[in-house]
């Protein structure tokens, strides 16, 4: 019969990963998410939604993702399309970090510097007209300084022209499920149809730094000399220390924007905001964001594989129970204060019949979070049990 005991009330819990708001499965790359909307006309006053309820932001748009999860922790509008201005650049170097991994370029090759790229305007590196540039300068150019001329010289170098490259960053994004961004140049210089939404650029983030690990560094690096020029790193999170990339970028239409990503006490958090009406105001939000982010939750590890939850009945057994266990180390990630409003409840089927194997399926625990939400946690069988013999089965049956 099927059997039900609540184990646990106000205790110890454990949650799967997408336990509140969305979530993004790393595993095959998918993304389940509404379909994009336009960006409104006016910025919208509604605060930000997040597991504990509503928190204010000044920015238009927004979204927090923790690394390890992937569970969205704030999101306003975080689905609607946005001008993503330099935002844009994170998707060009994906691109090419993906060439140097393959061995298409090399970070001491150098590229030539088309008068196209020279008469780039907005945010520079200052390439020389005519000379070639090594593409580990040009890497830091365009994430350093921001080098539109940067950026289209490594397109051209990459690709032989920057429409083509765009259409393998468009290409790309549709493997990495950025269902709702579209690029239409490689700097996010002002065009039509040239979008993206803050959800997207936050898990591109995340993307960058679980892919490429071994050039995440560059977004970390808080100066740039380059013809005689020295620029500082535009994210002001990276040169106080508070994070370690990734991106900045503004634009009349699209305002001030930020990605940023902080590791904290072993924790990864990573934040997108853009429409903030100043770079002194997208630097204090931002800023504040992240360390609501790391306050407002915590991430334990709750229960171990083997931890034993219950000693259940066993039928015609050589032993009249066996240990049900859980099938696997749980790690969750919870507001602070949830732990104790948190339930787990055993579901299985009893009394379980020998003979038995240690690691079969038996059942499962549920967790009911504040609001309703639940996970399902495997439990499986902890030993072998091996069934009675013809006289074992008579003996218990004179017994019972």
């Amino acid at each position: 019969m099927q059997t039900r005991r609540f184990l646990l009330a106000g205790g110890a819990a454990l949650v799967s990963s997408n336990y509140a708001l969305t979530a993004f499965a790393r595993k095959g790359h998918t993304q389940v998410r509404p379909a994009a909307t336009a960006a409104p006309q006016a910025a919208p006053v509604a605060p930000a939604l997040t597991p504990v309820g509503p928190v204010d932001t000044a920015a238009r748009w927004a979204c927090i993702l923790d690394y390890d999860s992937g569970a969205t922790l704030l999101e306003k509008a975080a689905d609607e399309r946005m001008p993503p201005s330099s935002l844009t650049k994170m998707m060009t170097a994906y691109v090419t970090f993906t060439m140097l991994r393959s061995g298409r370029l090399k970070l001491d090759q150098t590229l030539p510097v088309s008068e196209k790229a020279w008469r780039m305007q907005g945010s520079r590196m200052f390439v020389p007209l005519g000379q070639s540039i090594p593409v580990q300068d040009l890497v830091q150019g365009m994430l350093i300084q921001s080098g539109n001329d940067a950026c289209v010289v490594l397109a051209e170098g990459i690709s032989g022209s920057e429409e083509q490259f765009v259409a393998t960053m468009n290409d790309m994004a549709g493997k990495l499920g950025l269902h709702n961004s579209h690029f239409m140049n490689v700097t996010g210089w002002p065009a039509e149809n040239h979008y993206m939404t803050a959800r997207d650029v936050a898990y591109l983030a995340l993307r960058l730094i679980h892919d490429f690990p071994e050039y995440y560094h560059f977004f970390s690096e808080k100066e740039f000399f380059f013809n005689k020029i020295r620029q500082e790193n535009r994210n002001t999170l990276v040169v106080k220390g508070l994070a370690d990339g990734l991106k900045t970028g503004h634009t009349d239409a699209g305002g001030f924007g930020l990605c940023a990503s902080s590791l904290r006490d072993g924790r990864r958090v990573i934040l997108a905001v853009n429409g903030l009406a100043s770079s002194n105001l997208r630097a204090r939000e931002s800023e504040r964001l992240l360390g609501w982010a790391f306050a407002n939750f915590e991430s334990a590890k709750i229960l171990t594989k083997g931890d034993v939850v219950e000693q259940a009945p066993v039928w015609m057994g050589e032993s009249q129970t066996v240990p049900l266990v859980v099938g696997q180390d749980f790690t969750m990630l919870l507001p602070h204060g949830w732990r104790n409003a948190t339930h787990v409840a055993l579901d299985y089927q009893g009394p379980l019949t020998a003979p038995l194997k240690a690691g079969q399926p038996a059942g499962q625990l549920t967790v009911t979070l504040p609001g309703g939400r639940q996970a399902a946690i495997p439990v499986v069988v902890g030993q072998d049990v091996a069934a009675l013999g013809i006289f074992g089965r008579a003996a218990r049956r004179l017994h019972l």
